[in-house]
């Protein structure tokens, strides 16, 4: 049940930020919306306690732990990226959404392959 809150959520989540880099495209008015700045916030937020939920569910700081340590840099790096690609305009507005939809599939796939250098 955990595990499927936590997915919802990671759906949840990309879905509000392609959203919303679409809409600072297309009319950025709409992103002064309240219900629109503070959904994600929302969103995110149970994403990431349902997530180190499962970590302690998953009792998985008992063993290698080092793909969860490079899940959350890159989330970092994630948030950077998305906070510029909400920021910025022109071709750097879309290399930023680029890298942090890119981040996200590393996410993924270091979730799934519990690997953090699974490209090697």
């Amino acid at each position: 049940m955990l595990k499927t809150l936590h997915l919802t959520f990671i759906l949840l989540s990309l879905s509000s930020f392609i959203g919303r880099v679409i809409i600072s495209e297309i009319k950025p008015t709409l992103l002064e919306i309240k219900i629109i700045k503070i959904a994600p916030h929302i969103i995110n937020s149970i994403l990431i306690i349902s997530g180190i939920a499962l970590i302690f569910q998953g009792n998985w700081f008992a063993s290698d732990y080092g793909w969860i340590i490079a899940k959350i840099f890159v989330l970092f790096i994630y948030i950077g990226l998305g906070i510029l690609a909400l920021k910025l305009k022109g071709q750097n507005k879309w290399l930023a959404f680029a890298a942090a939809v890119l981040c996200v599939i590393y996410i993924g796939v270091v979730a799934v392959t519990k690997n953090a250098f699974f490209f090697l």
